[in-house]
């Protein structure tokens, strides 16, 4: 089985990469280090020629070139290469539920995924811990200011990459499908994750101030949409103990 995974140098694709080389697959990581780019196309045709499994975990800052425009690419490529290779595509749990204009590309990407025709497995996950601790690590004035009710179920990404590469040695689908949300075991709420990064950093917790939830993003943060329902699989370290792990 041939696999590229697209995003393949990046945090995720990096994790995904070690676990597929672990299990003893034939694994290609696709970057623009390897002559591959979504934005533009460069390498897109050769790089997915031969390939059996795509992981489209790639993602930037310039989202909707790469994650929604990207995802048009791929299967515009395999459509024209006359190809059915089983995509997977890492998404976000509530991204159809806030109007956060990134969030809104993950979800647009994912309907072009569900109207091609190829067989499609979208994955959606919350946020990792890396982004938890970096946005709560952002909070090192006296004061600070936090959105009401926010919290996250971060994950850990070494065991979603896990969880990916099971569904990607599984049964191929016929068409598009969702696979079961995955999530950390816990939930922590903003104020806990300041204090902890704080904690952790050896600082001073800044007294918080909540704002009020004005605009639809911040209303959907507040109503706890990035939240998976029950049917969701967790695993993975807690943030408190992945923290533990980090300089």
């Amino acid at each position: 089985m041939a696999v590229v995974v697209i995003g393949g140098n990046g945090g995720l694709g990096s994790e995904l990469v070690t676990e597929f080389r672990s299990g003893g697959a034939e694994v290609v990581p696709a970057s623009r280090r390897t002559g591959f780019n979504l934005a533009t196309g460069e390498g897109v045709a050769e790089m997915l020629a031969d390939a059996d499994v795509i992981v489209h975990a790639a993602t930037n800052l310039r989202f909707r070139r790469v994650d929604l425009d990207g995802t048009r690419r791929i299967v515009r490529v395999l459509a024209d290469a006359g190809r059915r290779p089983h995509l997977i595509y890492v998404s976000i749990v509530g991204c159809d539920l806030n109007p956060y204009p990134y969030y809104r590309a993950k979800h647009a990407a994912e309907i072009v995924l569900r109207k091609s025709g190829l067989p499609v497995t979208v994955a959606r996950a919350t946020q990792f811990h890396t982004l938890i601790a970096a946005l709560a690590g952002a909070a090192r004035w006296p004061v600070a200011f936090v959105p009401p009710n926010a919290a996250a179920q971060p994950c850990d990404r070494s065991w979603l990459a896990q969880q990916l590469a099971g569904i990607t040695l599984g049964p191929v689908p016929d068409g598009y499908r969702r696979a079961t949300d995955l999530a950390g075991p816990e939930v922590i709420t903003v104020p806990e994750a300041v204090r902890l990064v704080c904690d952790h950093d050896g600082r001073r917790i800044p007294r918080l101030i909540s704002l009020p939830a004005v605009g639809g993003t911040l209303a959907s943060f507040a109503a706890r949409t990035n939240l998976p329902g029950a049917d969701v699989v967790t695993g993975g370290r807690t943030f408190a103990d992945w923290l533990a792990t980090r300089p």
